[in-house]
């Protein structure tokens, strides 16, 4: 199984990227799907998150309305759509697939992916 993030770059404050991440050796159809981030000093978090049924999904609070996780199943292939970058978007992001729809609380989660990808920068900078 591999996964191959493409998309991040250097942008301007207010910019956009899209995010895309191809899938190899495992099929897209009955998995859920995320993507994650690490910033500098930090934890890694998860940042946008679709269950298998594209039903639910899990945005962090901070990219509400800005970001959009979506999938093509028939290319294999997941995106990100991040729009009205901040520099505090700026992160190496991961994409991850596998494992299995998770529910904390009623909330859907972002945990319990089985592959990930090595990730793509993303710096927003004037």
């Amino acid at each position: 199984v591999q996964l191959q993030a493409s998309g991040g770059g250097l942008v301007q404050p207010g910019g956009s990227l899209r995010l895309s991440c191809v899938v190899s050796g495992f099929a897209l159809d009955y998995s859920p799907i995320g993507w994650f981030r690490q910033a500098p000093g930090k934890e890694r978090e998860g940042v946008a998150c679709q269950s298998v049924s594209e039903y639910n999904s899990y945005y962090e609070d901070s990219v509400k309305g800005r970001f959009t996780i979506s999938r093509d199943n028939a290319k294999n292939t997941m995106y990100l759509q991040m729009n009205s970058l901040k520099p505090s978007d700026t992160a190496v992001y991961y994409c991850a697939a596998g494992g299995r729809d998770l529910w904390y609380g009623g909330s859907y989660s972002c945990d319990g992916k089985d592959y990930w990808g090595k990730g793509t920068q993303v710096t927003v900078s004037s």
